[in-house]
C-alpha cells in the first residue's frame, strides 16, 4: 500500500526521514552484533562469536570464488559489513510497518530505490578506485579499450548498467515483498473469516521473505566482488 514520506529539506538536500531512520536502524543493529561477537573472544567460539566467524569464513568463500586471496583479502571486511548490513536492512521491515499520519516511517530500507542505488554507486565506485590504485592509472584506463578501441562506449554503458541492475534487483525483490505482506495484512483487518483466510499465507509469507532477504544480501556481496575483481585482477 502506498503512504507519504515526510520529507525535511537541510541545506537545499530534500531528505526522506523515514529512510534516514531505518538506515540508522539498521547500522545500529550491525554495530551491536560486530560488538557483541567480538567482545569476550574465546578460542572455542560459541553463540554470537561462533555466529561471526562463521559469517567471515562466508565472504572468506565467496571472495575466494571471484580472485586471488592476495588481491581480495584487503576487500573482506568490506564484504562481511555489505552481507550483515543488507540482511539486516532486508529483515526489519518484514515483521510490521509503522504508519503515523499517512507517513511510513518503518520499513526496510531496502525496499527505496534510492537506498538500494546508493549501496551500488558505492560499488561501482569503490571498484573503480581500487581498480586505479591497484594497478594503475595506465594499465587500468587501457581495460576500456580492450579488445578494440570502439569498446569504450559499450564498457561505459556496461558500468551503468551494471550499477542500475546492482541496485534494483535489490529494491525490487524487497519491495514487492513488502507490498504483498501489505496486502495480506490488510486480509487480516477484514473480519473474522478475512483473518483465518490471511493467517496462514501470511506466514509463509513471512518465511519465503526472510529467504528472499537472505539470498538477496547474498548476491548483492557476490557481486560487489566480481565486480572488485574484475577491475583489480590483471586476469580479468
Amino acid at each position: 500500500m502506498e503512504h507519504s514520506a515526510h520529507i525535511v529539506k537541510f541545506m537545499g538536500l530534500y531528505y526522506n526521514m523515514g529512510n534516514v531512520l531505518m538506515i540508522t536502524v539498521a547500522s545500529v543493529i550491525v554495530f551491536l552484533i560486530a560488538v557483541l561477537s567480538t567482545r569476550r573472544l574465546a578460542m572455542k567460539p560459541t553463540g554470537v562469536q561462533n555466529f561471526m566467524e562463521w559469517v567471515m569464513d562466508f565472504v572468506k568463500n565467496i571472495i575466494n570464488s571471484t580472485m586471488d586471496w592476495k588481491d581480495g583479502g584487503r576487500f573482506h571486511v568490506l564484504g562481511i559489513t555489505m552481507i550483515m548490513y543488507v540482511f539486516v536492512s532486508n529483515m526489519v521491515g518484514l515483521p510490521f510497518s509503522v504508519v503515523i499520519n499517512g507517513e511510513l516511517w518503518w520499513k526496510s530500507p531496502t525496499a527505496d530505490p534510492a537506498v538500494t542505488l546508493t549501496l551500488a554507486v558505492l560499488v561501482v565506485g569503490l571498484s573503480h578506485f581500487y581498480g586505479v590504485k591497484m594497478r594503475g592509472m595506465s594499465a587500468y584506463g587501457k581495460e576500456f579499450f580492450k579488445p578494440f578501441w570502439f569498446m569504450f562506449p559499450i564498457k561505459i554503458i556496461e558500468e551503468f548498467a551494471n550499477t542500475l541492475t546492482l541496485g534494483l534487483r535489490l529494491y525490487g525483490n524487497i519491495y514487492a515483498g513488502e507490498i504483498l505482506l501489505g496486502l495480506l495484512a490488510g486480509g487480516l483487518a477484514t473480519g473474522v473469516g478475512g483473518t483465518i483466510a490471511a493467517i496462514l499465507p501470511t506466514l509463509a509469507w513471512q518465511g519465503f521473505s526472510v529467504f528472499v532477504g537472505a539470498i538477496q544480501a547474498f548476491i548483492f556481496t557476490m557481486l560487489t566482488m566480481v565486480y572488485l575483481s574484475h577491475k583489480v585482477s590483471s586476469d580479468h
